[in-house]
């Protein structure tokens, strides 16, 4: 089948400065959501640094109406310009002018939620990655930086809070009912990072002393109705600019910061220069609406916001190929902020477990692309787990590699030489290269080389020279584009443990002195073997602490050493993974018994070593409830050659089930011993507990007995926090029982005022691996609050039924691709960037038997054939089929 859709793919090599340069912008708006009209003046002048001589100017437009245009004062003639679909053109202007224009857009009817758009009692934009194109005509690209000064104007009835990015330097009332406020930004910025919003707001007002002692005003805005609902998140604010400061020597720089919490919301959140627009989501939390997660959620949020503020906006990119150069260094600097405000190793097995189910199923599949990806159609798609998750996991192990001084200087050294500019991960690398005298030219692979590489291990142990070998190969498998792969510059941190589990001496051949007991071994080669001396006997390695690289390791550990490992490595990630390759060996054996007509049983010696860990009282709370949670459906998966669905749930469930009736005893008593003592605080350090006590409920609810129903619906109930509520709701949702609907009923009538929790009504109704969940969610559509307009609705309910949801979403019938395409198509129209997102469980196809392979495809075809199809939705789709 042909496709005729005509998008032109940009790509890294032909990047080009650009012809002008913008000096200052002055932009007017006077605000209406049917029709805004904004007035902008820009200093523009020739680049010296374009190549060749520019003939005309570009400028990028979408959706707009050009009201008037001038040029140094003079209205030009409709000759001396040309509106284009996505541009307007003006042929050979002077080397340096004043270029004004004034342009109509309408926020109401923009539903892509890019620009500026209207969200329940407000007006709000989103300009990344292209949006403020759809604002005013304007060099809509990261490499051309200007000093902003903004106006807005907006009857004060309706508007009463008015907030651009910067500093407030004016405002006013006007005698026709309206009034307006002047900002002035006092840094350049990109046109990506400007911000405005306009609405019927309030604000928790606070103050932060930097560490120089200047005074910044802290402003929290939302509706009123949700005021209560702002202390984490100011407080988790607060947190991250001391860290920050403590950590990086990196003090807020304006007078202001500002967040504003809008319902309807593309991204998670947005680090516009001062003027912060974040999903509500992450912002809004009461003990009664929000859980643990939730609390965690907003703090690493907010976190990552306020870092951008010097990586990603005093610092940007040059263009949009370098994304991860802000994003992946700000994952990475937002991961280290939790794990200091949170558990250390519970944070990174966290991060492990998300990147591991779908970064590295991006990898595997036809979407893979690198972390600094070579072309794109559409660059809205490029926000993607690669360049995020795994752009955090280079600059982890250039941290490791450099150490913690080499990497303190190399970040200092970056800020020293690039504040104000906009540069590329070259830049970044290579002042980390010269702050620690290292040669990180292969490093640089990982940029620029796709696939998830993989390690195996071999070892041989020598009694009579009482030397062991550690042989290490690497490889990367083909992904699209990239057949053949170059050896990866990586950090293996490891230890050796001896046959009772006590941590041996690490001496490599021909060093002398010494006594470490773990350390950082470099890879370069394909093949590479490492000769420990002094080893007394044949050791168990402890390999990849900490996952200090984003890699498959392959090593064939007997259940014995893995039981070792889970037992008494001194790293925690070591132990909780030891774990989870024993339970995968575990649930993949019943999935290939299953497969071949054999009855499941469950092995003694896995049930006995469950039992030791649940009943270990010396284990973190927090940390053993990671290390109770089975692998995951969709990481299972990853390890078969042609995945099955239905065998892998069945497969899972069955382990549940038989560890939930042979340890009943044990769950009971571990889940007794986590109850309440008090009234719950997010605060009160007692989330790791609260975690282990709903992971009980689940496991004693995997049978299907009435006590554990009783149990969940008696602790929904009586539950005064929403951690507890959604810990026994969650499993009541998959239980075919009358106690299910009551629950669920009970918990939307309570809870229908909220938008934030009945997300978690939808979600966990999509969620639900009962036969008749897909049906369910269908229905769900038609629900008075389900919105096609709302990404968060969206996400809660088409989202997590196609994403999380593999048995039902993988249905042998078909029917879970046919809906999920129907509401692709519809969301096409509506928001082609979610639109997007929707399509990637489609992308794996080729990984599932013959029938589904043809049935997804068809749908894939389908969603290609459609008239008018999105840039944004051809791309994800094209590169899928």
């Amino acid at each position: 089948m042909s496709h005729t859709h005509a998008h032109v793919e940009i790509r890294r090599e032909d990047y080009t400065p650009p012809d002008y340069l913008i000096e200052t912008v002055e932009l007017r708006f006077e605000l209406d959501a049917e029709t805004t009209l904004v007035s902008s003046r820009l200093a523009l002048h020739a680049n010296p640094d374009r190549v060749g001589r520019a003939p005309e100017l570009r400028l990028d437009g979408e959706e707009l109406k050009l009201i008037s245009l001038q040029l140094d004062g003079v209205e030009l003639a409709p000759e001396r310009y040309r509106v284009e679909e996505k541009h307007l053109v003006i042929p050979d202007p002077p080397e340096r002018f004043i270029l004004e224009a004034v342009t109509e857009i309408s926020p109401a009817r923009n539903t892509a939620l890019s620009g500026l758009y209207v969200s329940g009692p407000m007006l709000c934009t989103q300009c990344e990655a292209e949006g403020f194109r759809r604002i005013t005509y304007f060099l809509d690209r990261p490499d051309v930086m200007a000093v902003y000064r903004v106006t807005l104007v907006a009857p004060k009835s309706k508007a009463p809070v008015l907030l651009a990015n910067g500093n407030r330097i004016e405002t006013g009332e006007l005698p026709d009912g309206r009034h307006y406020a002047t900002w002035l930004d006092p840094f350049k910025k990109p046109s990506y990072l400007f911000a405005v919003v306009a609405g019927d707001l309030v604000a928790l007002n606070d103050r932060f002393t930097t560490m120089s002692g200047r005074k910044i005003n802290l402003e929290l805005y939302v509706e009123q109705k949700n005021l209560g609902k702002c202390d984490h998140a100011m407080a988790s604010l607060k947190r991250a600019m001391r860290w920050d400061e403590e950590k990086f020597g990196r003090e807020y720089d304006l007078d202001t910061y500002m967040i504003v919490a809008v319902d309807d919301f593309n991204m998670g959140a947005m680090e516009n220069k001062g003027l912060n627009v974040f999903n509500s989501r992450y912002v809004l939390a009461s003990p009664e609406t929000a859980t643990d997660d939730d609390y965690q959620a907003i703090e690493e949020v907010i976190g990552h916001e306020y870092f951008h503020n010097w990586t990603g906006n005093r610092i940007t990119c040059r263009d949009w190929f370098q994304l991860s150069l802000k994003e992946g260094l700000t994952i990475y600097r937002d991961q280290e902020f939790s794990a200091d405000m949170q558990s250390r190793p519970v944070k990174r097995i966290t991060d492990v477990r998300l990147l591991r189910s779908s970064q590295f199923a991006e990898d595997a599949g036809p979407l893979a692309h690198p972390v600094r990806p070579d072309a794109y159609l559409e660059i809205n798609n490029f926000y993607s787990m690669t360049v995020y998750h795994k752009g955090g996991e280079v600059i982890r192990m250039l941290a490791t590699l450099l150490g913690p001084d080499g990497f303190r200087k190399g970040m200092d050294l970056y800020f020293e030489r690039h504040d104000g500019q906009a540069v590329r991960v070259d830049e970044f690398v290579q002042a980390m290269a010269d702050a620690g005298g290292r040669d990180l030219g292969q490093f640089m692979r990982w940029y620029d080389q796709a696939g998830t590489p993989v390690l195996t291990v071999t070892d041989h142990y020598d009694a009579a020279t009482r030397s062991y070998q550690l042989i290490v190969e690497q490889s990367c498998p083909a992904t699209p584009n990239q057949p053949e792969k170059k050896p990866f510059h990586l950090p293996l941190a490891m230890g050796l443990l001896d046959r009772q589990g006590r941590e041996l001496p690490l001496r490599l051949s021909g060093e002398t002195g010494g006594d470490s007991r773990s350390r950082v071994l470099e890879l370069r080669e394909a093949q590479e073997t490492f000769t420990f001396t002094g080893v007394p006997e044949k050791p168990v390695p402890s390999l990849l602490r900490n996952y200090s690289a984003p890699v498959k390791l392959r090593y064939d550990y007997t259940e014995e050493e893995l039981v070792l490992l889970m037992t008494h490595d001194s790293d925690p990630f070591v132990r909780w993974e030891a774990g989870q390759v024993r339970a995968g060996q575990v649930i993949l054996d019943l999935v290939a018994d299953r497969q071949q007509g054999r009855g499941m049983a469950l092995e003694d010696s896995f049930v006995a070593a469950f039992r030791t860990l649940l009943t270990d009282a010396k284990q973190d709370r927090a940390f053993l409830a990671e290390a109770l949670t089975l692998p995951a459906e969709s990481y299972l998966a990853e390890q078969m050659e042609v995945i099955d669905p239905d065998a892998i749930f069945e497969a899972r469930e069955f382990v549940r089930a038989t560890l939930g009736t042979r340890l009943a005893a044990e769950f009971q008593q571990t889940r007794a011993a986590c109850a309440p003592s008090g009234p719950y605080r997010p605060d009160d350090g007692l989330s790791g507990c609260r975690r282990l006590r709903n992971l009980c409920l689940s496991y004693l609810m995997a049978p299907g007995s009435q006590p554990a129903i009783d149990a969940a619906f008696g602790q929904f109930r009586s539950a005064d926090n929403m951690t507890d509520s959604i810990g026994a709701l969650m499993p009541l949702a998959g239980c075919d029982c009358p106690e299910r609907g009551e629950a669920l009923r009970m918990f939307y009538e309570k809870w229908k005022g909220d938008r934030g929790v009945v997300d978690k009504w939808f979600t966990l109704q999509a969620t639900s691996r009962l036969p008749g969940t897909l049906s369910e969610v269908i229905a769900l559509l038609d629900h008075p609050d389900f919105e096609f307009t709302n990404p968060n609705r969206v996400r809660s309910l088409v989202g997590a039924f196609s994403q999380s949801n593999q048995v039902r979403f993988h249905d042998a019938s078909g029917a879970g691709y046919r809906f999920l395409a129907d509401q692709i198509l519809k969301l096409n129209t509506i928001n082609p960037q979610i639109a997007a997102r929707m399509v990637t469980p489609f992308s794996r196809w080729r990984r599932f038997d013959a029938k589904r392979q043809e049935m997804m495809k068809k749908e894939l075809e389908r969603i290609l054939a459609e008239p008018g199809l999105a840039k944004d939705v051809y791309e994800i789709a094209a590169k899928s089929v």
